[in-house]
């Protein structure tokens, strides 16, 4: 008894200090960003961050109202493009500014987005008041702020997860920690699924077996959120409700879309990032607005903003008037919110929303966080905090959380808890192991590095191509440009390295391979291509050699360019990687995160093109192996 007891405080200790440890990597990385922020803002002129996504300008104020959350909104339009990118979306905070002399002033106050369609935004303000300064300015602009919010929201969740004594939480605390502590099941015979393969059925049925902890490890193409969807749904079948969250917007809508096609009630908390009509209707928000009693609570809202408005003679009759419409807003609000949580089935929203004030007090059996392997940590316990067990859902061979720190990185703030877990709980992952994305050529490699040789392709696209006789991966080594020529540019702290000729390589490239094919198959078919670069300066500079070239424009439509991160999810017929890395020290930078290159080389179904320096690149094993290896695609030289 006594060892069992000296076990657990060990344990628990070990717990706690892993939280402590957490809370000063997130300081650090906190700290570093805000710095990063603050150099950005003072050095950075308006121009390069219109550029970057990251601000707009000029901009114009439409109408101001408040929105069915009792917020007060603002709408913003964008004079550019319909097809300049930005980085804007909902949740995220923002400032504005007036240009006078190329230089910014900003108005004192922290807004944040609603909704952005385009070049139109809703912004949530703190008050009315702000909209009408806003409308006596001129050169007015808005630009992305630093996101205090989430971090905020970080630090609370591992000071509350640290304090808890006992309960669920301390429990599962207790148990991540430990590689002693067994994660307990229940026992049952297997639900037969037979529209999904053997190990996506031995996924679900280990997810509802799970009375703390699953995994379900989906390497690209392998059906992770196909075999999600079936799991939520099962176990919706057992259980009245459960929380949905992943660490991006792009991650819920994309799930709660699979969901909603399947009939299920989603109640999505916050807005999406795509805008559609079906996307918009199980919004929180917009069920709100059409709720029966909405209309009242309007009246009564509106009510009380014109009783706010007498400044002078408030008598107790004033009070007792506004008291009386302060408890019957609340009690239509409660009534209203009890309403739709009740009515559905499972609740939607990033990590860091599932700390909003519209959920507390809600508890979970079961919470799914999907695309675990790209949250930090410390965003996971913020809903966890709220859930009786965890299914973690992702592949932590791919992207890993963003960490601009180094210290942090190197202290472990980039390592996850789906990854911790996978390492000390290995019983309670399931690879998912058959792909039906890529040709087996494409496949192989990445099967070999990253998942010990263990994904297969299904019969159905181990032969996919696009030409006859034509190889599936090819690599162009561009390491012989003349002495004169300048190969890899730096050209600025925080936007990264061009290489100018090897963009121009891609483009003749990617000529040569449609006049194979012919216009008129690509057009027919749809035949998609995806450009990826990981040097953001090279994506920029790519997507203006595709604008200004005329042979690419009936394509325009199938063409795609982006960083590794922008493809993150996504798949096309062909894909062409621009590593832009050549000079002679063989420095490649962050390429060495091999996981990017796994993303990468994993988007394409029937065509790989690598477009880089070998012999820069060649310093690295993997890249000397993965060149060799697309020389020869009939064996591995793996050891």
């Amino acid at each position: 008894m006594f060892f069992f007891h000296n076990f657990a405080v060990m344990n628990n200790d070990r717990s706690i200090q892993l939280l402590q440890q957490q809370r000063i990597l997130l300081e650090m990385e906190y700290a570093a960003e805000k710095e990063a922020f603050r150099k950005q803002t003072e050095t950075i002129g308006i121009q390069r961050k219109v550029k970057r996504g990251d601000a707009w300008f000029p901009i114009t104020i439409g109408k101001c109202f408040y929105n069915s959350l009792n917020q007060s909104v603002v709408e913003v339009f964008r004079n550019a493009d319909d097809d300049t990118e930005h980085n804007f979306e909902y949740g995220r905070p923002l400032v504005f500014f007036t240009l006078s002399d190329d230089k910014p002033r900003y108005l004192n106050f922290t807004a944040s987005v609603s909704y952005v369609d385009g070049n139109r935004m809703l912004v949530v303000l703190p008050s009315a008041e702000k909209a009408a300064e806003m409308a006596s300015k001129e050169n007015l602009g808005v630009q992305l702020s630093f996101d205090e919010t989430s971090y905020r929201a970080m630090f609370d969740a591992l000071d509350r997860v640290a304090r808890a004594g006992s309960g669920r939480l301390a429990y599962l605390r207790d148990l991540f920690a430990s590689r002693q502590m067994e994660a307990q099941k229940f026992r049952f015979t297997d639900v037969a699924l037979p529209w999904l393969n053997a190990t996506q059925q031995h996924a679900v049925n280990e997810v509802l077996r799970a009375k703390d902890v699953a995994i379900v490890h989906g390497p690209p193409g392998t059906g992770k959120t196909t075999t999600l969807v079936e799991a939520i749904n099962e176990t919706l079948a057992r259980e009245s409700q459960v929380l949905v969250c992943a660490q991006s917007n792009m991650a819920v809508d994309w799930i709660s879309e699979q969901l909603v096609d399947r009939g299920i009630n989603v109640l999505r908390i916050g807005n999406p990032t795509r805008v559609n009509d079906k996307m918009l209707e199980f919004t929180y928000e917009r069920r709100f607005e059409a709720h029966p009693s909405y209309t009242q609570l309007w009246a009564i809202r509106k009510a009380i903003r014109e009783l706010r408005t007498v400044r002078r003679g408030r008598t107790e009759n004033w009070h007792q008037k506004m008291d009386r419409l302060r408890s019957r807003e609340a009690e239509l609000e409660i009534a209203i919110n009890a309403d739709l949580f009740g009515q559905a089935r499972v609740i939607a929203s990033t990590l860091v929303g599932a700390s909003h004030r519209i959920l507390d007090g809600q508890h979970f059996s079961t919470l799914f966080i999907d695309e675990a392997a790209q949250a930090l940590e410390a965003a996971c316990w913020i809903a966890i905090r709220r859930a009786g067990r965890v299914i973690l859902a992702g592949d932590h061979c791919q992207l890993p959380p963003t960490v601009k720190s180094m210290a942090a990185l190197k202290g472990g703030l980039g390592k996850t808890l789906m990854e911790r877990l996978v390492e000390t709980k290995p019983e309670v992952v399931t690879l998912l192991n058959v792909q039906y994305r890529m040709n087996e050529a494409i496949m192989n490699f990445s099967s070999q590095w990253f998942y010990d040789g263990k994904v297969t392709a299904a019969p159905q696209t181990a032969h996919r191509g696009i030409l006859d006789y034509d190889n599936p991966m090819e690599w162009i080594d561009d390491s012989s440009y003349d002495e004169g020529d300048s190969g890899e540019t730096f050209v600025g702290e925080t936007f990264g390295r061009v290489n100018k000729p090897e963009a121009h390589k891609v483009m003749e490239v990617l000529q040569a391979y449609f006049g194979k094919i012919g216009k008129s198959r690509i057009l027919d078919e749809g035949i998609d291509v995806g450009i990826i670069s990981p040097y953001r300066a090279q994506v920029h500079y790519l997507r203006h050699l595709i604008k200004k070239n005329v042979f690419f424009k009936p394509f325009r439509h199938l063409l795609s360019v982006n960083t590794v991160d922008g493809f993150q999810g996504q798949e096309r017929d062909v894909i062409i990687v621009s590593l832009v890395r050549n000079n002679a020290d063989g420095q490649i930078g962050f390429l060495r995160d091999l996981r990017r290159m796994n993303v990468a080389m994993t988007r394409a179904r029937s065509k790989l093109i690598i477009i880089g320096d070998h012999k820069t690149l060649s310093h690295n094993s993997f890249y000397d192996k993965l060149y060799k290896y697309v020389q020869d695609t009939s064996r591995y030289l793996l050891p």
